[in-house]
């Protein structure tokens, strides 16, 4: 294609060289219409594409181009259009006495995307590829960043549940891509739970994104959670664990149950200076506290172990989470 153009452009120049010396050898008045030549008398172009304009006369004379409209297509002083937006505009060459036009159609850069929409989850992502009439390059640009990013070369990344619209140009068109980035499903092993204080259970919660969920216990002095899902029960009563994502969230009920506790005695005798050791068995596994109503006549230590200091009676205490079983002691002589 650049051969034949070549040529022709050859061809025309030497033409204009042999009309000009016939211009010259011709005896005609300056007022006789010049017979004008130009090399093409349409041109249909894509933006930023350009071509030489030749024109020559009869007379010789050096044209001067002009354009119609050059916010869509501009020429210079040689001849050389260069295609800007999309529209028609004409390119006359003007001579003393004569003139030809050329007219220039600018096409419009039509965009082909390979999507025009995309459902995501959070940190998911989405390669929008564009293509243009021309090949001239894109340019991408989120309405909302906050929801969807996006790259120089269309790479989509979801950020947050909403909608967000991509923006594509080239050359004064524009196409449109919709994201939308959706909101997770959790799955949480377990709804609700039964412990005793001291005792752990470790949740797990998936999630469609596979995104780690954020823990929060509603009653923190009854259980808390840790970051990976592990509660720990504190004391009895009542506390709702929740796992949660992107707005989603998924609950378990946490119940921390009285302990119950059986003494090995719940009365007995000992004389003073005499030692007895209680038992107690915990539902919970853990050894309860001890202590005495009246440590001047019987005391008690850590593990249960009783020692007669005077006559009289006094109340041994095991205690646990709120739970309180006793055995009554009667020091004598």
């Amino acid at each position: 294609m650049k051969i034949k153009n070549r040529f022709i452009l050859c061809s025309l120049i030497a033409l204009l060289i042999i009309c000009s010396i016939v211009g010259q050898s011709r005896s005609s008045s300056a007022a006789t219409p010049s017979f004008v030549i130009l090399n093409t008398y349409y041109q249909s172009l894509n933006i930023g594409d350009e071509f030489w304009l030749v024109a020559f006369s009869s007379d010789g004379s050096i044209p001067k181009f002009k354009s119609s409209n050059s916010s869509i297509a501009s020429v210079n002083t040689y001849g050389l259009v260069r295609a800007k937006k999309a529209g028609t505009t004409r390119i006359t060459a003007k001579f003393k006495n004569g003139e030809a036009s050329c007219k220039v159609t600018v096409k419009k850069t039509k965009i082909t995307l390979n999507a025009t929409r995309v459902s995501l989850e959070r940190k998911q992502t989405f390669q929008i590829k564009a293509t243009t009439s021309n090949g001239h390059e894109v340019t991408f640009k989120s309405n909302k960043t906050s929801v969807a990013t996006v790259s120089s070369t269309g790479k989509v990344t979801a950020c947050k549940p909403g909608e967000a619209r991509i923006t594509i140009k080239a050359d004064g068109t524009v196409a449109n891509f919709k994201v939308t980035v959706k909101k997770p499903t959790l799955r949480l092993s377990q709804t609700s739970a039964y412990l005793y204080h001291g005792q752990k259970l470790r949740l797990v919660c998936t999630t469609s994104s596979g995104i780690p969920v954020t823990w929060k216990s509603g009653k923190k002095s009854v259980a808390v959670v840790s970051d990976t899902g592990e509660v720990t029960a504190l004391k009895h009563g009542e506390a709702l664990i929740t796992a949660q994502l992107d707005g989603v969230s998924k609950t378990c009920l946490l119940t921390v149950r009285k302990p119950q506790i059986k003494l090995s005695k719940t009365k007995a005798t000992i004389k003073i200076g005499s030692s007895l050791t209680l038992t107690a068995k915990s539902s919970t596994g853990q050894m309860p506290d001890w202590s005495s109503s009246n440590s001047k006549i019987a005391t008690v230590d850590s593990s249960g172990k009783i020692h007669a200091l005077k006559k009289g009676r006094a109340t041994i205490s095991a205690t646990e989470d709120g739970t309180k079983e006793t055995c009554l002691i009667t020091v004598t002589e």
